[in-house]
C-alpha cells in the first residue's frame, strides 16, 4: 500500500489531514490536522507514518471536491516559517544540461560551459555505490516555508524580476528529528518557479534567479519514489493550451542518485537542526522558457505526473510594486 498524505481545510475552515493509497477511498486522520505534527508524534512514539495513520483513520472524505473548491493545501508546512528551507539541486537529470548550456554559451564557439562540465560531473560520479558519496551537485537556496504555495494558489512574480518561469521537479520532504538525524517523510509534485532571464544575463546570478516562491502539489507520497517518473508539463493561457510538453525524473532519468543528493545537502549541521522541516527540489530537463515562452500575468502552470493522483495547477500572478531602492539605516 501507498500511502499519500494530504493537508486541507474542511467546509468550516478547520485545517485537517487525509490519507490514502487510491483517492477515491481517502480518510481523515484523526487526532492531526497537519504532516508536521503527525511526523513528530510518530518520531516521538517510536512509530512509522504508515503505523500511526492506520490506527487513527476517521471519516472519509472527497479530496477531489476539496481539490475544485480550492481546500487543499501545501503537502507540508511549520508552526514558525523561518524553520522551515527550501533548497534544490540542478543539473540533476540527463538532458538537463542543454537548455542551461544555452542560456550560458561562452562567446567562444565549442567551449565547454561551466554548466556543462557540472553537468558531465554526475553523469561520471553522480551515482556512486550504496553507502559511498559521488560528486557534488550544484545546489541552491530558495527561501523559507513563507515561499511555499498549494495547488491553485498564485505564483507571484517579484516586480524587479525579468521573467517567472516554471520548472516542473519532484521534490523530497524530510524532518529532522531529535537526535539530528533527518527523515524524509516522502516527496510531492512541485514546480520550482524561477526566473530564467536574470539567470541568461550571467550564470553566477543563479542565486538570484532562485529567490522566488514556489509551488507543492497536495499529495505527499511515502516510501521510495518509483525510478521512472513520467509526467507532462503545460500553460494554459485564455483557456488555450500555448505550450505542452512532456518531463522525466526519478533516478533512471537522473544523473545523481537521490541519496547522492541528500548526503550533500545534510552533511551541513547547520541543515540537521532538530525539528527543522526541509524541502528539497531535485531538478527537471523540461523548461517552457528553452522554446522562447514568456509566460504572463494570468497563465496556469499544470503539472502532473503518475503516481501522483492530483495534479498541480497555478495561475501566474505579476506583482506590481514599485521598483524602489531598498535604503538600510543606521541605527
Amino acid at each position: 500500500m501507498s500511502l499519500r498524505l494530504v493537508q486541507l481545510t474542511d467546509a468550516d475552515g478547520r485545517r485537517r489531514l487525509a490519507a490514502y493509497d487510491d483517492i477515491a477511498d481517502a480518510r481523515l486522520v484523526d487526532g492531526h490536522d497537519s504532516v508536521y505534527g503527525l511526523a513528530m508524534f510518530a518520531i516521538g512514539s517510536g512509530q512509522g507514518l504508515a503505523q500511526v495513520v492506520q490506527s487513527s483513520l476517521g471519516d472519509t472524505v472527497d479530496i477531489v471536491a476539496a481539490d475544485a473548491e480550492g481546500r487543499l493545501l501545501a503537502p507540508i508546512d511549520h508552526p514558525d516559517p523561518a524553520h522551515l528551507y527550501v533548497t534544490g539541486t540542478g543539473l540533476t537529470h540527463l538532458g538537463s544540461a542543454e537548455g542551461r548550456d544555452q542560456m550560458h554559451r561562452a562567446a567562444k564557439t565549442g567551449a565547454t560551459t561551466d554548466s556543462m562540465r557540472m553537468f558531465l560531473m554526475g553523469v561520471e560520479g553522480g551515482k556512486p555505490p550504496l553507502g559511498s558519496a559521488g560528486v557534488q551537485p550544484e545546489w541552491f537556496y530558495k527561501g523559507d516555508g513563507s515561499i511555499l504555495v498549494g495547488t491553485g494558489q498564485p505564483l507571484p512574480s517579484p516586480a524587479f524580476a525579468l521573467d517567472g518561469g516554471e520548472e516542473p521537479e519532484i521534490a523530497g520532504i524530510y524532518v529532522i528529528d531529535g537526535a539530528g538525524q533527518p527523515r524524509r517523510l516522502g516527496f510531492a509534485l512541485g514546480n520550482e518557479f524561477s526566473d530564467h532571464v536574470t539567470e541568461r544575463g550571467n550564470y553566477l546570478w543563479l542565486a538570484h534567479s532562485k529567490l522566488r516562491h514556489a509551488a507543492l502539489g497536495a499529495e505527499l507520497l511515502s516510501g521510495e519514489l518509483p525510478q521512472d517518473v513520467r509526467g507532462t508539463s503545460s500553460i494554459t493561457r485564455g483557456g488555450e493550451v500555448i505550450w505542452e510538453r512532456p518531463f522525466l525524473s526519478g533516478e533512471a532519468n537522473m544523473s545523481h542518485a537521490i541519496a547522492n543528493l541528500e548526503h550533500h545537502h545534510f552533511k551541513y549541521g547547520i541543515f540537521r537542526r532538530p525539528g527543522d522541516v526541509h524541502v528539497h527540489f531535485f531538478g527537471t530537463a523540461t523548461l517552457s522558457f528553452s522554446e522562447g515562452i514568456q509566460p504572463q500575468e494570468g497563465d496556469i502552470f499544470d503539472v502532473r505526473a503518475a503516481p501522483f493522483q492530483l495534479p498541480l495547477r497555478n495561475p501566474v500572478r505579476q506583482e506590481t510594486e514599485p521598483d524602489t531602492m531598498i535604503v538600510v539605516t543606521a541605527l
